[in-house]
């Protein structure tokens, strides 16, 4: 009970969080795509149609008058209906987003026990070759741009190995996740692996880890049992930071391979002028990383006892 309200109060703090979001995806999507009628029908659309448009969406309305019928439409739950499909953006969404959920999940538990691996091995071996090897395979996967190492993945693989299938969905086959989350993941599985290496360093050097070392433990069970717990919070940090690299690179990674997520449809709804689908995939990415943050500072409560501690008193 005593951490219900330190919950609470993260939770109330979002309000003016989300209403911002809302407000910067209205204005950037309005900056962008200047008049979404003329944009969604072309150049060669017939005035009276580009009217009627106008007139269905509230689109001849002056802008604030717009945002904040959006705006109470997204009170309901409502994101409108897209231009393309004549059917609710919610709907569109809702089909694409098991997909996105999926590979996002996949990634992240990639970059997670890959990148807490890695780190955990280089800070065992720090400063041997191993450890300049690791962190040199990390920096690599820092910078290689995901578009790129997903096609190179995919030509290795799966054209000139054969052993994985090039893209597509398959009805959820597990074999068509394999290249897209490991593109996706490494992309942020080298920031993990140098957090965690780095705070592992650190921690290693306090007093409480030469009494864990006087009790005669092995290297790997002072990690372990003691070092890893108390090292987690900035990994936890940086994990949960790293959501905007995975929503960053989901779009190119869904295009790349095919992907039926809401990132591909983000791509084609922008290339198509949908204005209320663009809105809709970039406030549910938008909002996925603000929860992502929430479920951080919640995971500081439960493993770090300090935190606990503090939102008791």
């Amino acid at each position: 009970m005593a951490l219900l309200r330190p919950i609470a109060s993260r939770v109330v703090a979002l309000v003016p969080v989300v209403l911002g979001i809302t407000v910067l995806v209205f204005a950037l999507n309005a900056i962008a795509l200047g008049d979404p009628a003329r944009a969604a029908m072309g150049q060669r659309a017939d005035p009276e149609t580009l009217e009627r448009l106008r007139r269905e969406y509230a689109l001849d309305r002056p802008l604030p008058v717009q945002y904040a019928t959006w705006l109470g439409r997204l009170a309901r739950g409502d994101l409108g209906e897209s231009f393309r499909e004549q059917r609710p953006v919610g709907e569109v969404i809702r089909e694409r987003l098991p997909a996105t959920a999926r590979l996002a999940l996949a990634a992240t538990l990639i970059s997670v026990v890959l990148g807490v691996g890695i780190g955990a091995l280089a800070a065992v071996r720090a400063g041997s070759a191993l450890d300049h090897l690791l962190m040199g395979v990390a920096v690599l996967g820092i910078s290689t741009p995901v578009f790129w190492l997903g096609m190179m993945l995919a030509l290795v693989f799966a054209v000139t190995l054969g052993w994985l299938p090039v893209s597509g969905y398959g009805d959820g086959a597990l074999g068509h996740l394999v290249l897209p989350a490991v593109t996706l993941g490494a992309l942020h599985t080298g920031t993990v692996a140098r957090m965690t290496r780095s705070s592992l360093l650190e921690v290693v050097r306090q007093d409480f880890m030469a009494t864990a070392r006087a009790k005669g433990l092995s290297e790997w069970a002072v990690l372990g049992k003691h070092a890893l717990r108390n090292a987690l919070v900035p990994v936890i940090t940086v994990i949960g930071i790293g959501l905007a690299d995975l929503l960053v690179g989901a779009p190119l990674t869904e295009t790349v391979f095919a992907w039926p997520g809401v990132g591909r449809l983000l791509v084609a709804a922008v290339g198509q002028r949908d204005l209320p689908v663009v809105m809709g995939a970039v406030l549910v990415f938008a909002l996925v990383y603000v929860l992502g943050n929430l479920l951080v500072d919640l995971a500081y409560l439960v493993i770090d006892p300090r935190m606990r501690d503090a939102a008791r008193a």
